[in-house]
């Protein structure tokens, strides 16, 4: 088990990983302000070849909290669960499982852990480019939105990360985990 720190433009992540030869454990916690000041909990479970089994979340602020529960079978059909308690000016969480049927990664927003796993399983660090549909999860809000990505091997340790609106070069470590994601967070070492 590993744990990270990543420091973030509005706040911070700690998360502990195991990650093995074809598999992945995390759990961690975060905290943001944007677009309101939030807390974030969220345990996640790999099967083989690093695919998404099992995403839980759960955001919370004064006054307000959600969670959401992915869960993907070996065919790439998803199930979606979410809860909203309180009053809170962000859309209701969930979404349609249908859209991100086919999708082997869920994409948890804001966290650098989640790249590492299309990543890892197409050998981006070393070679090689690839599309991906990811079940990517809006945070504070924990809305599900299909999320067409695109991972090219850069240059040693790189990968260009690409998608409908955004665009960065993702530095890896030696451990296959994010150090740099310039505008998500930056991996602190003790």
């Amino acid at each position: 088990m590993t744990a990270i720190v990543w420091v973030k433009p509005e706040g911070a992540e700690l998360a502990e990983v195991e990650l093995g030869q074809d598999r992945l454990r995390a759990t961690g916690t975060a905290i943001g302000g944007d677009p309101l000041p939030y807390q974030l909990e969220y345990d996640l479970t790999t099967g083989e070849r690093w695919i998404t089994e099992r995403l839980f979340v759960k955001t919370y602020g004064p006054g307000w909290s959600r969670s959401l529960e992915l869960i993907n079978n070996p065919a790439g059909r998803w199930t979606i669960n979410a809860e909203a308690e309180g009053q809170v000016d962000l859309p209701p969480p969930g979404g349609d499982p249908a859209a991100v049927t086919g999708a082997l990664d869920c994409d948890l927003g804001l966290s650098p852990l989640t790249n590492t796993m299309p990543v890892l399983r197409g050998g981006f660090l070393q070679r090689g480019e690839g599309e991906h549909l990811m079940a990517w999860v809006s945070v504070p809000a924990l809305v599900v939105i299909p999320s067409r990505q695109t991972y090219r091997h850069a240059r040693p340790g790189v990968v260009s990360y690409a998608s409908e609106r955004f665009t960065e070069d993702i530095v890896f470590g030696a451990d296959g985990l994010v150090e740099n994601y310039p505008s998500i967070g930056r991996r602190i070492r003790p």
